[in-house]
């Protein structure tokens, strides 16, 4: 636990603390840091509210003014059920009520592991630790909502309180943080999406199901003819997969039915349905024959790889036509929970920049490395050059993960040494894996310090085992071939949310939706203003005109507030000397130009893909 986090847990306890001299009835669950903060569940019957914060808080300055110490403690699980009976666990004193979360916790505890409580003054918490040595240590806080959320996250149980709040070890840094939030909210790629019109969800299409408006399409198509250039370069081949496919198709690929879960229901064919309701067969019934294999229909693919393997396999292969690197935008589907989906960046269909490399164990290293140089190239286009590299590997003791150990062996190192030709430090997870290979993950930083995984790259030895692929080798031999998957966006929607937050829509112009707008300052220059649309859009500049009777200040202010990169005033001045006056959204009034001046100027931009105006 980092030091911030030990501040955080430390700032845990001093919540339930204050709660309890509040309200000594309530009961706590579990209290951990979490990402930004930590939070406490409590079951109370009065409801609190952020009303109530303002109390609250001022009882945890008390707690952390008297700089208690907090002292751990070693204990058996017979002594932690009799304090779980008194009360004592998350109590300040012996109650009448037993500690019902935390005796349910301790029956979690494995036979064995070591248990402890901590102690600050007079409150005891069940505890694993560590915290700070007191709780003056812990500097500055804030509580932030509250929520409700089922205990242990089964809906079966009693449904709690969820206290949410954030700790640092000064004010300052408390300071910094609600900064950082407050300048989050103002760049929320739901927030600007919505206000520059780039994307829509709407509840009787499906949420999660994004639906791409005209601007958003824009910024999407530059992407792909982007990426697609890039894929022309290292010899890549297009291909368009369907929407669904046979369930027996990800059985054998081993998606159904371990990931079964995050998977949208099967599609079962109609017969079929009809003659099990001539049967009498129940839903669950139904699901068990599914799962069970006996049944078999079709899927919304969850994974483009199977279909890419079967490609491969629709013809003969020599080692003559190796690598095989096939590519497309191919769209999959999850079924995340309605509580986890999140804009664009968390949706239930998405695109991924998808492609599969099958090679031979020879063509690994380097085609691994044509892989995570592909990566950097999006990722420095973007500017998005502040990331840490992550390697997942699989944890040999679950049983999650399929295969041949050696060949897992073989794969990680292939990882690990792809991985150490970037000159960047990386770590390794272990039990991350996928359930077929290892992988290496682009983590990114965006301008607010914010972390998100976006591209990655995995090696894998063992779906084409699964699937029985080969190829013939100098030897005349069949051999089988290693497979590389591989997504620099990682998806166009979540790659687009994060574009959206990291440039707070203030898009270069190469991406920009509109790239231009002209603004006569009368009806009289009109005819000009089109044509100078109509000269634009013939050499690919996204430019159109505002032509409204609007005075000129107002067209401005318009065109600045959906982040047009360039405004270009007109006026009879302009007209007669074939000029331009220039507004950049950076850097303001420019002055006038040659017309052709200009347009050579944006073309250069749009080409080189220029990052600021």
């Amino acid at each position: 636990m980092t030091e911030l986090e030990t501040i955080r847990h430390s700032c845990a306890h001093v919540l339930a603390n204050a709660i309890l001299r509040i309200w000594p009835e309530a009961q706590f669950a579990a209290g951990p840091p979490v990402d930004n903060g930590f939070y406490y569940d409590v079951d109370l019957g009065h409801r609190i509210s952020p009303e109530d914060f303002e109390k609250i808080e001022k009882e945890m300055a008390a707690i952390i003014a008297e700089a208690q110490p907090f002292q751990r403690e070693v204990i058996t699980r017979d002594e932690a059920l009799a304090m779980g009976e008194r009360g004592e666990l998350a109590g300040l004193s012996p109650r009448p009520q037993s500690s019902k979360f935390k005796l349910d916790i301790i029956t979690r505890i494995p036979t064995g592991e070591e248990i402890t409580l901590y102690r600050n003054g007079a409150f005891t918490d069940l505890c694993a630790g560590p915290h700070v040595a007191d709780t003056s240590g812990i500097g500055a806080f804030k509580l932030t909502h509250v929520a409700s959320a089922f205990y242990q996250g089964d809906e079966k149980n009693p449904q709690l309180q969820r206290i949410y709040g954030t700790a640092f070890a000064s004010a300052e840094e408390l300071e910094k943080h609600f900064a950082l939030l407050e300048e989050a909210r103002k760049r929320d790629h739901r927030k600007v999406g919505k206000e520059l019109g780039l994307f829509h969800i709407d509840d009787s299409v499906g949420q999660g199901l994004i639906l791409w408006t005209p601007k958003g399409a824009i910024m999407r198509q530059e992407m792909q003819n982007f990426i697609s250039r890039e894929l022309a370069k290292q010899g890549y081949s297009q291909v368009f997969t369907p929407h669904i496919g046979r369930l027996d198709l990800f059985r054998t690929s081993g998606h159904f039915p371990y990931y079964a879960e995050s998977q949208f229901p099967p599609l079962i064919e109609r017969d079929t349905m009809e003659k099990l309701a001539d049967e009498g067969c129940s839903c669950a019934d139904l699901g068990n024959r599914v799962s069970a294999g006996e049944i078999d229909g079709y899927l919304l693919k969850p994974m483009n790889c199977p279909m890419h393997v079967k490609i491969f396999a629709s013809q003969p292969r020599s080692y003559r036509d190796l690598p095989v690197r096939l590519a497309e935008f191919g769209t999959v589907y999850r079924w995340e929970q309605s509580g986890e989906l999140n804009g664009m960046t968390r949706v239930r269909g998405f695109t991924q920049d998808d492609a599969h490399l099958f090679v031979t164990e020879e063509q690994m290293a380097g085609e691994l490395k044509g892989c995570l140089d592909l990566v950097k190239t999006v990722l420095g286009t973007f500017r998005m050059t502040d990331y840490r590299v992550r390697i997942s590997l699989r944890d040999p003791s679950s049983d999650k993960y399929v295969g041949d150990p050696a060949n897992w062996d073989r794969a990680e190192q292939a990882c690990r040494d792809a991985a150490a030709t970037l000159g960047v430090p990386f770590t390794e997870e272990e039990g991350e894996a996928a359930f077929y290979g290892p992988k290496i993950d682009f983590v990114v930083k965006d301008v607010l310090g914010r972390e998100w995984q976006l591209g990655t790259v995995q090696v894998d030895f063992n779906l084409p085992v699964r699937f029985g692929l080969s190829y013939t080798g100098a030897d005349g031999k069949a051999h089988v071939p290693v497979m590389i998957h591989r997504a620099p966006f990682g998806s166009l929607e979540r790659f687009t949310g994060v574009l959206i937050e990291h440039f707070a829509g203030d898009f270069p112009v190469w991406l920009a939706p509109e790239q231009a707008r002209i603004l006569p300052v009368s009806e009289k220059v009109a005819d000009y203003a089109r044509s100078v649309v109509a000269e634009m859009t013939a050499r690919g500049i996204r430019a159109t005109a505002d032509l409204s009777p609007e005075k000129l200040g107002a067209k401005i202010r318009l065109a600045q507030v959906e982040k047009v990169p360039y405004m270009i005033v007109i006026g009879p001045k302009e007209e007669a000397a074939g000029q331009l006056s220039i507004r950049s959204r950076q850097r303001g009034d420019e002055g006038a130009v040659a017309k052709d001046e200009f347009i050579q100027r944006i073309e250069s931009e749009i080409r080189d893909r220029t990052l600021t105006v």
